[in-house]
C-alpha cells in the first residue's frame, strides 16, 4: 500500500460539525506529588533498580498535581474541544484525593474545554492485583465514587486506558508494572481488565453518567510473507493483541480458543463484558509485521521479545521511524478503521481515536507535524470510506514520564524542562492551535 502523508503546507481536509479534536495525557505519568496519594504498582515497579532505563521515577514528573492552572491556560490557548486525563486510583484512596479532580473539572469547564477522564491508566493501588477477580469488583465500587463526585459536570467517560498492553508488557513480560514474567499464565488480567469495564460501565449507568467508552490500543498486523507459517504466527498475534480485547466487548465473545484459557464463569462473565458501551476508543500508533519464531528473541516497540513465544516481530521496511524506533505508518490508521468496520459492522459503535502522537526531540518539531498531519488525513479518509469516528485526541499535551524508557522520550506538544518543569509550547502547539481553528472557520 502507497504512502500518503499529505503536505503540511496544505489545509487539511474539513471535518464535520460537532467533531470532538483534543489531547490526552495520563495521571501517573505528569500528576507528580507521590507523596501526596496512597503507592500504585508503578511507585513499587519503578523503586527496584534497572525498571526504568535513565532510573527515575513519576514521584514529581510534571508536577501537574501543583500546576494543572498553567496546563488549563495550554490546553484553552490550544484550542481544544475536550481533555482526555486519567484519574489516579491511589489518589482517589487517599484522604482528599477527589478533591484535586474536582478542582480540575471545575477549572477545565470554566476553560470551555470538556473533561474526559479515564478511570484506570494502569497505576493500580498497590494493594490490588489484576491476577485476582476481586480486583473487577473493587474497580466498579472506585467507579461509582468518581462518578457520584464529578457526574455532574462530567459528560464523557472512559473506563480503562489499553487493556492490551497492560496485561502483555505488564504481567507477560515483565518490562512495565508490576513485573510479572507469566507469559500466557497472564490471560487472566486481560479477562479481569474487561470484567473491570463491564462492571463499571453499569455502575456508571447507576450512578447516571452516560456517553461511555473504553480505550483500546489497535493496530493491523501484517504477515512477514504468505508462508503458512508466517500467516498462522501473525493469526496468532492479531487474535492476542487486537481480537482478544475487542470482540467480548463488541460480541460478547472471545475468539476461537481464548475463552477456554480463561478463569471463572466465562459465559457469564461476557455477558457483563458486552455491556453495552456508546464508542469505542482506539489508540493507533503503527502497525505490527509479525512472522514464525525466529532462533533469537525480537522487539515489539523497543521491548525484546522472549524467543519462546510462537511468533516474532519483524521490521517495517522502508519508512520512517520515530525517536522512539516505531514506523510512520499513517494508512496503518485508514486500514484499521476499515477493517474494524468491515469485521464488526453494526456491533461496532460510533469510534473515537483516543491516542495518536509520536516521540520526537526539539522545539521545532517538523517531524511530529509531518506525522500528526498524515494521520489526520488517514482518518478523514476512513470516515469518507463510510466509518463513523467522532474525535481525534493527540497524545500527547506534556512530555512525560514515558513508563519504562523514563524521561528519555517525548511526545509532547509542550516541552517540559524536567529540572525545571518549565512548559514552553513546540511548534506543533502552534500548527494543531492553527488547524483547530481553521476547523471552526
Amino acid at each position: 500500500m502507497a504512502t500518503d502523508t499529505g503536505d503540511p503546507g496544505t489545509a487539511l481536509p474539513r471535518f464535520p460539525a460537532g467533531f470532538l479534536w483534543g489531547v490526552s495525557t495520563s495521571a501517573h505519568q505528569i500528576e507528580g506529588a507521590a507523596d501526596e496519594r496512597a503507592p500504585s504498582v508503578w511507585d513499587e515497579f519503578t523503586a527496584r533498580p534497572g525498571r526504568v532505563k535513565d532510573g527515575s521515577t513519576a514521584a514529581v514528573a510534571c508536577d501537574h498535581y501543583h500546576r494543572h492552572g498553567e496546563d488549563v491556560a495550554l490546553l484553552a490557548g490550544l484550542g481544544v474541544d475536550a481533555y482526555r486525563f486519567s484519574i489516579s486510583w491511589p489518589r482517589v484512596n487517599s484522604p482528599g484525593g477527589l478533591d484535586f479532580y474536582d478542582r480540575l473539572v471545575d477549572e477545565l469547564c470554566a476553560a470551555g474545554v470538556r473533561p474526559v477522564p479515564t478511570l484506570f491508566h494502569w497505576d493500580l493501588p498497590a494493594e490490588l492485583d489484576w491476577l485476582q477477580r476481586d480486583t473487577a469488583a473493587r474497580f466498579a465500587e472506585y467507579a461509582a465514587v468518581v462518578a457520584g463526585r464529578l457526574g455532574d459536570r462530567v459528560t464523557k467517560w472512559i473506563t480503562l486506558n489499553e487493556p492490551a498492553e497492560h496485561t502483555l508488557l505488564g504481567h507477560a513480560l515483565g518490562v512495565h508494572a508490576p513485573g510479572g514474567r507469566l507469559l500466557f499464565d497472564a490471560l487472566p488480567v486481560a479477562h479481569h481488565q474487561l470484567l473491570a469495564h463491564g462492571l463499571a460501565v453499569g455502575a456508571l449507568r447507576a450512578a447516571g453518567a452516560a456517553d461511555i467508552g473504553i480505550a483500546n490500543s489497535h493496530g493491523p498486523t501484517w504477515p512477514a510473507s504468505r508462508e503458512p507459517a508466517d500467516l498462522a504466527a501473525a493469526d496468532l498475534y492479531d487474535v492476542l493483541l487486537n481480537r482478544m480485547f475487542a470482540e467480548p466487548l463488541l460480541l460478547g465473545r472471545y475468539p476461537e480458543g481464548i475463552g477456554e484459557l480463561m478463569p471463572g464463569d466465562v459465559e457469564a462473565d461476557l455477558k457483563v463484558v458486552a455491556e453495552p458501551i456508546d464508542w469505542y476508543g482506539i489508540n493507533y500508533y503503527a502497525p505490527t509485521r509479525v512472522g514464525a519464531p525466529q532462533d533469537a528473541g525480537t522487539e515489539f516497540g523497543g521491548v525484546a521479545l522472549p524467543a519462546e513465544l510462537p511468533f516474532s516481530v519483524r521490521e517495517i521496511e522502508g519508512r520512517p521511524v520515530t525517536d522512539f524506533g516505531w514506523p510512520v505508518v499513517p494508512e496503518g490508521l485508514t486500514e484499521l478503521l476499515t477493517g474494524f468496520r468491515d469485521r464488526y459492522g453494526e456491533r461496532l459503535p460510533p469510534v473515537v481515536i483516543t491516542e495518536n502522537g509520536c516521540s520526537y526531540d526539539g522545539l521545532d518539531d517538523q517531524d511530529r507535524i509531518a506525522y500528526l498531519d498524515g494521520h489526520v488525513r488517514a482518518l478523514h479518509r476512513a470516515m469518507t470510506r463510510g466509518v463513523d469516528v467522532r474525535g481525534y485526541f493527540v497524545w500527547s499535551l506534556l512530555d512525560n514520564f514515558e513508563w519504562a524508557e523514563g524521561y528519555a522520550r517525548r511526545f509532547g506538544l509542550v516541552h517540559v524542562d524536567h529540572e525545571t518543569l518549565k512548559r514552553t509550547p513546540k511548534a506543533s502547539y502552534a500548527w494543531f492551535r492553527d488547524v483547530l481553528r481553521a476547523q471552526r472557520d
